[in-house]
């Protein structure tokens, strides 16, 4: 039997194209602070016109409330919670532009989410991908199955959530009158 060092690599050993992937993460984090920046500056620049130009209406409408919401609530602390929720990740930073978050602890918080978020998410991909790619040198077929389950998952989840969308959509538009609530007509 190994001994549980053996079965750890080292950390530092591991390479993408060569480069050592602390060196990536580094380079990830550097560069997604300097986008957040600039997110933030076009939002301050634009001001409200940000949400009727070509970037504005990429992001949809109920996307940029959630942002706002967060934003009004929270402050600088919902840019450092962004990095942790997929959609506002790519939306809060536009809108605390726009919202003139301050931006001195604007960067405290970008910072806080880059030096936090990158590392978990790199070396967690990174574990997952040696992970299965593991598995596929010792059983193709495995691996195949995993593979297949997690496209199963996305579609399954995709589609629940359009179809979660759908019927709020559906919601909003209905009437909310007294009968509407009445079910048994009882009260009409």
């Amino acid at each position: 039997m190994r001994p549980l060092s053996a079965a750890i690599p080292d950390p530092t050993s591991a390479s993408v194209f060569g480069l050592p992937l602390w060196l990536w993460v580094v380079l990830g984090g550097a560069a997604l602070f300097g986008a957040f920046q600039a997110y933030y500056w076009i939002g301050h620049a634009l001001g409200p016109r940000l949400y009727a130009s070509r970037v504005g209406r990429r992001i949809r409408p109920e996307h940029v409330r959630a942002a706002e919401n967060a934003v009004r609530r929270w402050g600088a602390l919902a840019v450092y919670g962004c990095f942790w929720v997929p959609v506002l990740r790519h939306t809060l930073p536009w809108v605390a532009g726009v919202l003139r978050v301050s931006y001195p602890w604007y960067v405290v918080a970008s910072a806080l989410g880059c030096l936090t978020w990158v590392p978990v998410t790199s070396f967690g991909l990174y574990s997952v991908i040696w992970g299965w790619a593991g598995l596929a040198g010792e059983s193709p077929l495995a691996a195949g199955a995993v593979a297949a389950a997690v496209v199963a998952a996305v579609v399954l989840l995709v589609r629940w959530r359009r179809r979660k969308a759908a019927r709020r959509a559906e919601e909003a538009r209905l009437p909310r009158s007294p009968e509407a609530l009445c079910h048994d007509d009882s009260h009409a």
